[in-house]
C-alpha cells in the first residue's frame, strides 16, 4: 500500500502573510481610511472653533440681558434666545408625534408582518420619501397642511404656525426613523420569535413583547436621530413657520415665530451694525455663530445621551 510522504517544508510567520503585493494594498488602503477619518475630524474640529471664536466675540459685545429680552430683532439689537429654542423644540416635539407613530408602525409592518417580496419592494420606496426636496415639504405644509389641517381641524387663524411646519417635519423624517427602526427589528434573532410561537404566542404578542425590547437600542437611536434631523431642518420651517427676521418668545404651536436654524438663514444675508442696550455696537451677523454653536451643543448633547443609553440597554445575541 502506497504511503504519502509528508510535506517538510517548513510553515514561517512570513508565509502566513501573504504575499508581499497583497500586503502593500492592503497598507495603502489602512492608510487612505486613517487620512479620511483624521480629515473628517480636523473639518469638525475647525467648524467648532471658527463657531466659538465669531461667539465669543459676539457675547463680549452684548448684555447678557439682550438675550433674555423676550423678543428675537436683531436688527434692533434684542437676541432672546429662548425664543428660537422654544421655537425649535416646539417644531421637533410635533414632528416625533407625526413620525414616532407612523414610522414604528411601518417599520413593525416591513419587519414582521410583511412577506420577503413586499419589504424588498416597500422598504426602498419608502426610504425614497426621504429624498423629497424640504422646500417641496415645506410649500406643501403653507398650502395644504396649514389650510386644510391646522386651520380647519384644528381651528388656528395664522398664515405661518409652527404646528404646519412640525407636521411637514414629521412627514420629512418618517422614513429616517422607519428604516432604523425596521433594520434593528430585523436583527433580532429569529430564534426569539421561534420560542414565543412555540408557548403559543400571537404575531401581535411577538412583535410588541419580543421584537420591539429586544430592538430598543436601535430604536431609540432612530428615534433620537429623526429628533435631531427635526431641530436642524431649516426650509420646512422658513418657510411654513414664518420665519422672517423678527419674532416674539411664544409656546403656542398655532402661532408663527422663529426656529434656530430659521434665524441662521435669515442673518446670513448680513445686516448693519446696530446699537445693543449696553451702547455697544454689534452686527447682527455674529448672532449666526453663536446660534450655530448653540445648535452643535444641543445635536451633540442628543448624540451623546442616545450613545448612552444604546450602549446601556444593547443586548447581544
Amino acid at each position: 500500500m502506497a504511503t504519502i510522504a509528508p510535506v517538510t517544508t517548513p510553515v514561517s510567520v512570513d508565509s502566513l502573510r501573504g504575499s508581499a503585493r497583497r500586503r502593500r494594498k492592503e497598507r495603502i488602503v489602512r492608510s487612505v481610511l486613517i487620512a479620511a477619518a483624521i480629515f473628517s475630524l480636523l473639518v469638525s474640529v475647525a467648524i467648532v472653533v471658527a463657531l466659538l471664536g465669531e461667539a465669543l466675540l459676539f457675547i463680549t459685545k452684548v448684555d447678557l440681558g439682550d438675550l433674555w429680552s423676550g423678543a428675537w430683532s436683531p436688527r434692533r439689537g434684542e437676541f432672546d434666545i429662548p425664543t428660537l429654542v422654544f421655537g425649535t423644540l416646539i417644531v421637533a416635539v410635533v414632528a416625533m408625534i407625526i413620525a414616532a407613530p407612523l414610522g414604528l408602525g411601518a417599520a413593525m409592518y416591513l419587519s414582521e408582518y410583511a412577506s420577503p417580496r413586499v419589504r424588498r419592494t416597500l422598504k426602498p420606496i419608502l426610504e425614497t420619501l426621504a429624498s423629497i426636496p424640504s422646500v417641496v415639504l415645506g410649500y406643501f405644509a403653507l398650502q395644504v397642511i396649514n389650510p386644510n389641517i391646522v386651520q380647519d381641524l384644528l381651528g388656528a387663524s395664522g398664515t405661518f404656525t409652527f404646528m404646519a411646519a412640525g407636521i411637514g417635519v414629521g412627514i420629512l423624517i418618517v422614513p429616517l426613523v422607519a428604516s432604523v427602526s425596521e433594520d434593528a427589528m430585523h436583527a433580532v434573532p429569529s430564534a426569539l420569535r421561534e420560542a414565543a410561537y412555540g408557548i403559543g404566542a400571537r404575531r401581535r404578542t411577538v412583535t410588541i413583547r419580543v421584537v420591539v425590547p429586544a430592538a430598543i437600542s436601535g430604536i431609540f437611536a432612530g428615534l433620537i436621530l429623526g429628533f435631531s434631523r427635526a431641530v436642524g431642518e431649516t426650509m420646512v420651517v422658513a418657510i411654513a413657520a414664518g420665519a422672517t427676521g423678527q419674532a416674539t418668545r411664544t409656546l403656542n404651536p398655532f402661532e408663527g415665530g422663529q426656529t434656530m436654524t430659521g434665524a441662521i438663514s435669515s442673518l446670513a444675508i448680513g445686516s448693519d451694525s446696530v446699537k445693543t442696550a449696553a451702547g455697544n455696537e454689534v452686527n447682527p451677523f455674529t448672532a449666526l455663530y453663536f446660534v450655530g454653536l448653540l445648535l452643535f451643543v444641543m445635536t451633540l448633547a442628543l448624540n451623546a445621551i442616545s450613545e448612552g443609553f444604546v450602549r446601556r440597554v444593547r443586548r447581544n445575541y
